[in-house]
């Protein structure tokens, strides 16, 4: 896509985040919820949001194709354009009031992520980049933190729902809080734009899909942050696993403890 016409998507896709993120501020802390499966839960809230998402994408522009969590079609996504979007991103967190919830509304072109906008609606912060121009908050350059030392680093992780003790992700936690500080915070797409901001310095995660990250991971590379795959090979988007840290060599000091079997 040509420069203009990615500014076109992004602008549309600020506006219809900050829209949704009206609609969906009153009821955080006040909405209904069922199970889709263990642990994973749907609120109205979610399909009514995605439902605005996609009625819009589709008006403005056609012949894009759509994936969502939400009960969405299942699009070749890595071929031609196709919109990838989490309506609520951390619902656990919107049902139960807790301020760490987002939308994430990426764009990727042939399998490639060229656009993405993460809009948390309760702090006003939005995080928005186009592929090879950096990554923004609310407007302003973000960079990652300089952190190069596993222990001088606060990182954050994802888990399944409801996950076993002899889950690998519960050994590769076991083995990483022996060394460096971490917390749990429910948002994917916030993880990512907060280590792309400098507020953590590392995320990892084995069990994302493509609407959690598709924007938050090319937000946090076009901040300049290190992103590879758990095995320590190049990331390509649609793996479910993942490291992302602020600098190569808190990489460097960080993946083999995630590495598991």
């Amino acid at each position: 896509m040509k420069p203009e016409e990615l500014a076109e998507h992004l602008n549309f896709a600020m506006e219809l985040a900050h829209r949704v993120g009206d609609y969906l501020r009153p009821l955080s802390g006040s909405t209904e919820f069922r199970e889709k499966g263990p642990g994973d839960v749907v609120t109205q809230a979610d399909e009514v949001a995605q439902a605005m998402i996609f009625r819009e994408i589709e008006s403005r522009f056609p012949a894009s194709q759509v994936l969502g969590e939400e009960g969405a079609p299942n699009p070749t996504w890595n071929r031609g354009l196709c919109w990838i979007v989490d309506p609520i991103d951390g619902t656990r967190n919107f049902i139960a009031g807790l301020p760490s919830f987002s939308i994430s509304i990426g764009l990727v072109e042939a399998g490639e992520p060229v656009m993405g906008v993460v809009h948390d609606p309760l702090l006003g912060e939005t995080f928005t980049a186009i592929r090879g121009t950096g990554a923004t908050r609310n407007g302003v350059p973000i960079s990652p933190s300089r952190t190069t030392q596993l222990g001088r680093s606060l990182l954050v992780y994802s888990l399944p729902p409801r996950v076993r003790p002899d889950h690998p992700e519960m050994r590769r936690v076991n083995r990483v809080v022996q060394q460096a500080s971490t917390r749990r915070l429910g948002s994917a797409a916030l993880n990512l734009c907060y280590v792309a901001c400098g507020r953590l310095d590392g995320y990892w995660a084995s069990t994302l899909s493509l609407w959690d990250i598709a924007a938050g991971i090319l937000i946090a590379r076009e901040a300049g942050c290190s992103i590879q795959g758990l095995d320590g090979a190049a990331y390509r988007l649609g793996d479910a696993s993942f490291c992302v840290t602020a600098t190569p060599e808190l990489g460097a000091e960080l993946l083999p403890l995630l590495q598991v079997t």
